[in-house]
């Protein structure tokens, strides 16, 4: 028996009207032969609320516990998903992370997946059940609940594809699939039919919501075909992620604007071999993500640095940086939240000449300053202020995406 498992977001869970949707939408899977393993999400904002409800307690809530405290918002949406699946005549089996196998680090609120143990799914398949399970959180080697970063979900749900060998991993959320650009800011955005796993990395990494990062890494590795579905239309095909054959002048994909940049610099430090390597191997050992970094031309034998992390990362690795600064003499250290990335992704884009010149060249044209720049095999990324982000973006979407 081939197997499919399915996603489904908060926002596809935001109400009993919506569950029951879902509920049907499982249902005709399992009526067309297919053995059904369903992820969910925690229903609408309730993560957001229980974070609220651990920050008027404590500004800085201990991780071990609030992981366990945002652990029982997926555990509502499989109560009432399973109810809502047996209400229709089908018998549901509901599992919370742990015990779908999810074995993870114990590295709390950003959990790391080790091991997947899929017997207990197997066996309540073999039973002829369809199986729903809580996104977004796994169980340590400590034997502690943990939780896998924002869009956890999805990780859950291409992790356990991985480890069942399933036919397909449907990821149902509340837009059409992936599209050229955020179809919010810009109207003439496009639907993607087909992205490759590449391309979707750099997309979600870039600020694309559609997806978490990890995710898509992880289907790259294990080869787990994916499609990005709406939920609420039955005949939206979506968007399939997979592997694809690379030609040769590809062209720009998608455009995409992350708000959620922070930029760090520290000024004037002395320009010695291993300053680089003590700063971001600091950073580094607290799990934060160091995107883009600029170091100046050395001046009397000292430079500045100026590195950019998600904003949600920004006090942390600013705590560190002051320390760092103080150690080593630094003049100051400034953070800076006004500020956002646009990028350009396609495969094959870096073999064309003159690429990240019509880049720049748009940017220019609508009076905007680039202040950073980095690239890799298939994306572009310029740092600019956050008030021209969405001037930017839509200007260099009309530049590439015709």
């Amino acid at each position: 028996m081939d197997i499919i498992v399915q996603k489904y977001g908060g926002s596809s869970l935001i109400d009993i009207e919506k569950i029951k949707f879902v509920a049907e939408r499982i249902v005709e899977t399992k009526k067309n032969g297919y053995g059904v393993v369903v992820v969910v999400s925690a229903m609408g904002k309730t993560t957001d609320n229980l974070i609220s409800l651990a920050k008027q307690i404590t500004t800085f809530p201990p991780a071990r516990e609030l992981d366990l405290l945002l652990s029982t918002g997926e555990m509502v949406s499989v109560s009432l998903v399973c109810m809502a699946i047996e209400n229709l005549g089908y018998e549901a089996e509901g599992f919370p992370g742990y015990f779908a196998g999810i074995k993870t680090d114990n590295v709390h609120t950003k959990a790391r997946i080790q091991k997947i143990d899929p017997k207990n799914i197997i066996r309540e398949l073999n039973k002829n059940k369809i199986v729903v399970v809580a996104g977004f959180q796994g169980i340590s080697f400590e034997n502690t609940i943990t939780t896998l970063g924002r869009g956890g979900s999805d990780l859950t749900a291409i992790a356990i594809a991985a480890a069942i060998k399933a036919k397909l991993c449907e990821i149902y959320t509340d837009v059409e699939g992936v599209f050229t650009a955020d179809p919010n800011i810009i109207s003439e955005a496009k639907l993607i039919k087909e992205i490759s796993y590449d391309e979707m990395l750099e997309m979600a990494w870039s600020g694309a919501k559609v997806m978490q990062a990890r995710a898509v890494e992880f289907a790259k590795k294990y080869k787990v075909p994916f499609v990005v579905k709406p939920t609420f239309n039955k005949k939206g095909e979506g968007t399939m992620i997979k592997e694809m054959e690379v030609k040769e002048g590809a062209s720009v994909s998608a455009v995409s604007i992350d708000k959620n940049q922070a930029k760090i610099t520290i000024f004037r430090i002395p320009d010695r071999p291993g300053i680089a390597a003590e700063i971001f191997t600091s950073i580094g050992n607290e799990n934060i993500n160091v995107d883009m970094i600029v170091q100046n031309v050395s001046k009397q034998n000292y430079a500045d640095i100026s590195f950019t992390v998600d904003i949600n990362d920004l006090e942390k690795a600013f705590e560190i940086s002051q320390k760092l600064g103080e150690k080593l003499g630094a003049e100051k250290v400034e953070k800076d939240t006004d500020i956002c990335k646009i990028s350009i992704i396609g495969i094959g884009m870096m073999n064309n000449p003159g690429v990240a010149g019509r880049m720049f060249s748009a940017i220019a044209k609508v009076g905007v300053n680039i202040e950073m720049i980095s690239t890799s095999e298939i994306k572009i990324s310029s740092i600019v202020r956050k008030k021209d982000g969405e001037k930017a973006l839509k200007q260099v979407h009309k530049e590439f995406i015709q």
